[in-house]
């Protein structure tokens, strides 16, 4: 709470401290009376509820720490707000599936708020959420999501992807952008219909930029702006967050700009020329008040870019520093793709027929954790929930990092095991605890097109590289601490490729 500490003085006149003295009283007061079924929690203190009890560089870890002491549904207070967190499988999919509707909306914290007004695909809620999912997830599909059109993208993308990494020639590397930039590619040939060089400045500069605006957005300076808003002036990430987001935002419109001066109505290019042309078809009509405006696009646009770019190719970091921390795996990996494709180009159809490959990718979404906390729920109505009430309007945090580690669940849940995902006959088999796409109605949209880049972009390097530390890093030397965040990605690193042609 260091950042706390160094703040408040400067924030805090003569002048404001009686009533700063009077809110925290109320507020004392409040919560010293707040309903009895309320879930449990630990004690706030006024204004800063919890903070002291919470790491917000490592939130997830604090908040399930707490869970062992408080249960599976229990209360923080994040400042002045408070959130009901959810802990465990059984909790989170009750409320997530089961209680769908009532656990449904999202809560947007003010940053993002300020930036996105409502609009797009992330930060919304009611019928522009709904109108802007259904437009989404119907035209992925019309270019390609989840079809042979999408895979025959990819599996290009993975020959640029090999050309770049056989340029290292066996030496040491950073992967992260690289990867970035291939799997960033398949969701621009969607978006906009076309992918870009990896040496295009206007494309990595977006690329680096989306990396930057989630460590940003997740940092504790921010977090507290969130709850403390007249802090804003001394929060510099704040403004930092802001100008990557709005920075984001103009270059995005910039390509749509491009976009609609070379629409042709009847050969639209990607999901970018089918909302141009439905917005063309709502102007004809005469309707007003269309969601169909350029605030929805732009929004709409800029989250399918962020989350198109960075959670797969994170997971694929990951997946590339496990194979080098335990080479004994990514031989058996090597062995089965050999001994059941070969060389040949794998297609999404070969998966049925690798299983110890398709756990080890599956293992390696569950151990790399890379969503924690999903993107805040709220809730739409008051709800008796396990016998705790949550009223309307609550942020609820439901902890993935409690259900993929989930003890009652998994074998090993703090250790790489890829048997998690295998039978006693080495067939591969579903999990129910397996949620890194989160579930319910804000479940992952792209999940059908990560799980096939996943599948498609691992199993083609794993054909033409072995990955190794860089020499004089043992294997035992690689670090699994992941660097903390909104995601959790895999600490700066080098790696080495070493060609197999």
């Amino acid at each position: 709470m260091a950042i706390l500490t160094d703040l408040l003085p400067q924030m805090l006149s003569p002048v404001s401290a009686l009533g700063l003295l009077l809110f925290l009283l109320i507020l004392y007061f409040i919560s010293s009376n707040s309903n009895e079924n309320e879930p449990p929690g630990p004690r706030p203190i006024p204004i800063i509820g919890n903070l002291l009890q919470l790491d917000l560089k490592n939130l997830h870890q604090a908040l399930w720490e707490l869970s062992r002491k408080y249960g599976s549904v229990f209360k923080v207070w994040m400042g002045p707000n408070k959130v009901v967190v959810l802990a465990g499988y059984k909790t989170v999919k009750e409320a997530l599936v089961t209680n769908a509707e009532v656990f449904g909306e999202r809560h947007v914290p003010l940053v993002a708020n300020q930036s996105f007004k409502g609009h797009g695909l992330v930060f919304s809620n009611g019928e522009t959420w709904r109108e802007m999912r259904r437009f989404a997830l119907t035209n992925l599909r019309d270019f390609g999501m989840g079809k042979k059109a999408c895979e025959d993208k990819i599996s290009e993308e993975c020959g640029h992807l090999v050309d770049v990494l056989q340029k290292f020639n066996g030496e040491p590397f950073d992967s992260m952008k690289p990867l970035n930039y291939s799997v960033s590619n398949i969701i621009c040939s969607m978006l906009y219909g076309s992918r870009f060089e990896y040496d295009d400045h206007k494309f990595t500069t977006l690329v680096d930029r989306v990396n930057t605006r989630i460590q940003l957005a997740s940092s504790p300076s921010v977090q507290l702006y969130n709850m403390f808003p007249w802090i804003g002036r001394w929060i510099r990430n704040k403004e930092k967050t802001t100008k990557a987001i709005e920075f984001l935002k103009s270059e995005n419109l910039s390509l749509i700009r491009r976009l609609r001066a070379t629409l042709n109505p009847h050969m639209c290019r990607g999901v970018i020329d089918s909302f141009l042309v439905k917005q063309l078809n709502v102007e004809e009509s005469g309707e007003s008040d269309s969601m169909y405006n350029d605030d929805n696009l732009v929004a709409s646009v800029t989250s399918l870019f962020s989350a198109g770019t960075e959670t797969t190719s994170t997971t694929l970091r990951w997946g590339l520093l496990l194979m080098a921390k335990y080479p004994h795996i990514q031989d058996q990996v090597r062995e089965e793709i050999s001994r059941v494709i070969g060389a040949r180009q794998v297609q999404t159809e070969n998966r049925k027929d690798l299983p110890f490959t398709d756990a080890v990718i599956h293992e390696t979404q569950r151990f790399g954790n890379i969503a924690p906390m999903a993107v805040p729920h709220r809730t739409t109505q008051d709800i008796t929930f396990q016998g705790h009430f949550i009223k309307k309007g609550t942020t609820v945090f439901p902890l993935l990092t409690s259900v993929l580690y989930d003890e009652s669940q998994w074998e090993k849940p703090h250790s790489f095991y890829p048997a998690h995902f295998l039978d006693k006959d080495g067939k591969f088999v579903k999990r129910d605890a397996f949620m890194p796409f989160s579930a319910g109605r804000r479940v992952c949209l792209g999940e059908g097109l990560a799980r096939m880049e996943l599948f498609i972009f691992f199993v083609t390097l794993m054909q033409r590289f072995r990955f190794t530390p860089p020499p004089g890093v043992t294997k035992e030397e690689l670090d699994l601490t992941p660097t903390m965040g909104f995601t959790l990605s895999p600490r700066p690193h080098q790696i080495c490729a070493v060609s197999l042609a």
